[in-house]
C-alpha cells in the first residue's frame, strides 16, 4: 500500500469535536450577556490550541479547531453569505434514534438579494487553526452550496431577486469559487464541503419531501453536483478538496436512511473532489456494493466507526469491514474515519471526550496496520 501525502489520510476525520465544559460554559455567559466577546474569543482559542494538540498526539495527520467557534456545522457558514438572512419562521427537522425520534429547530433562511461574497468566510479562524498546528495538516470544513437550497428549495428563495433559478446558481457557486480561492490564498490544502443532501436523496422519504416543495427529486442530486464542480472548478491544484455526506447528526440521531444506490454513479464519476467521506457505521447506511463506481484515482473514506455511541468498536470487526468493502474498490484507495463529526451542533453527542479519543486512537492504530501508515 501506498504512503499518503496528500488529503484525505489513511486515518482520518470529519471535522467537529466535542465541545469542553468550559468553553460551553463561556458561551452560555456570553449568550446571557455576563461575558464580553473578547473574552469568549480567548476562551476559545485556548481550547482550539488544546485540541489540536489532542489530533496530533493521538496521531491524526489532520486537524481542525473542533468547529468549537460555530453554533452549528452549517448556519454559521451560510448566515455570512451576502443576500442570505435568517428568515422568521422556524424549520424543523425530525430526527431519529434507536429510542424514538427529536425535533431540531432553527432560523430557517431567506435569500432576499444577489448571493456574493463580501469577505472570506471563517478566515481568521483558519488563520488561527494553520498557526496553531505542528505536525498535522490543517483542515477547513464548511458546508457545501447544496445546502443553501435543500431545506427550503424554491419558496427560500425570493422571485423579485431570481425570476430565474439558474441565476441563483450561478451566483451562489461565484461566490463559492471566491471563498474556495481566498482559503486557498491563505494557505489552506486542505477543505472538505459537508453535504447531507446527497446523502439524504438516497432516501425515498427525502425525495418525497423534495417533490413537496416542487423539486425535482430525481434529479435534483445531478444539479447540486454540477454546481460544486462549478465552484471548485478554478481552485489551485495544491487544494485538497474532500466532500462528506451523511444521513444528518444531532444529538446522536440521524434523519434519513438508506445507502448511497441512487446517487452513487453520477457522485463517484462526476464530482470533482479528491475524496468521499461516506457514512456506513450501521445497516441503515446501506452496503458496499456502491463504491463499484468510484473511479481510479479517487478516495473513499470510509466512517466505519460511529459517533452515535460510545461503545468502542474493534479492530477485527473494522478490519473486516474493510475487506468486505475491498471487494468493490481498491483497499488503496481507501481510508478509515468516523462516520460523522462528534459534535455537528453545540449541544454534541452522547459520549464523553474519553471516548471521543478512544475512537479517534484506533482508527489510527486500524490504519497503521492495514496500510502501514
Amino acid at each position: 500500500m501506498s504512503a499518503r501525502v496528500r488529503p484525505p489520510f489513511r486515518a482520518d476525520h470529519v471535522g467537529s469535536l466535542l465541545r469542553p465544559p468550559q468553553l460551553l460554559g463561556a458561551r452560555a455567559e456570553f449568550a446571557a450577556g455576563r461575558l464580553p466577546a473578547e473574552e469568549l474569543r480567548q476562551v476559545e482559542d485556548d481550547a482550539i490550541r488544546t485540541v489540536v494538540r489532542e489530533q496530533e498526539d493521538v496521531g491524526l495527520r489532520s486537524a481542525t479547531d473542533g468547529e468549537f467557534r460555530r453554533t452549528s456545522w452549517h448556519m454559521d457558514f451560510i448566515y455570512q453569505l451576502g443576500g442570505i438572512h435568517r428568515a422568521d419562521e422556524q424549520l424543523t427537522v425530525q430526527f431519529r434514534n434507536a429510542e424514538g425520534g427529536i425535533e431540531f429547530t432553527s432560523a430557517a433562511l431567506r435569500v432576499d438579494g444577489k448571493v456574493t461574497l463580501p469577505s472570506p468566510i471563517f478566515a481568521d479562524a483558519f488563520s488561527f487553526l494553520k498557526d496553531t498546528t505542528k505536525t498535522a495538516t490543517p483542515k477547513l470544513t464548511i458546508p457545501s452550496p447544496s445546502m443553501v437550497h435543500y431545506r427550503g428549495g424554491r419558496a427560500a428563495i425570493d422571485s423579485a431577486v431570481y425570476p430565474d433559478l439558474d441565476e441563483f446558481w450561478a451566483d451562489l457557486s461565484a461566490a463559492y469559487a471566491a471563498q474556495v480561492r481566498a482559503i486557498a490564498d491563505l494557505g489552506c490544502t486542505y477543505l472538505q464541503l459537508d453535504d447531507t443532501s446527497l446523502a439524504y436523496l438516497n432516501d425515498p422519504a427525502q425525495r418525497e419531501f423534495m417533490a413537496s416543495q416542487g423539486g425535482d427529486a430525481e434529479h435534483q442530486h445531478e444539479r447540486y453536483i454540477a454546481q460544486i464542480n462549478t465552484a471548485l472548478a478554478g481552485r489551485p491544484s495544491g487544494l485538497a478538496v474532500t466532500t462528506h455526506m451523511c444521513r444528518g447528526n444531532f444529538r446522536s440521531s440521524w434523519a434519513a436512511e438508506g445507502g448511497y444506490d441512487f446517487v452513487a454513479e453520477a457522485l463517484f464519476s462526476s464530482l470533482d473532489v479528491d475524496g468521499f467521506f461516506l457514512e456506513y457505521d450501521d445497516e441503515r447506511s446501506g452496503d458496499f456494493a456502491p463504491l463499484r463506481f468510484v473511479p481510479p484515482g479517487k478516495q473513499v473514506v470510509l466512517g466505519l466507526v460511529t459517533t452515535k455511541r460510545g461503545a468502542l468498536e474493534t479492530k477485527d470487526v473494522l478490519k473486516r469491514r474493510l475487506e468486505e468493502a475491498s471487494k468493490y474498490v481498491d483497499l488503496d484507495q481507501v481510508c478509515l474515519s468516523p462516520q460523522c463529526g462528534f459534535s455537528s451542533t453545540v449541544e454534541g453527542n452522547a459520549l464523553t471526550r474519553e471516548e471521543q479519543w478512544a475512537k479517534l486512537r484506533l482508527i489510527v492504530e486500524v490504519a497503521e496496520e492495514v496500510w502501514g501508515v
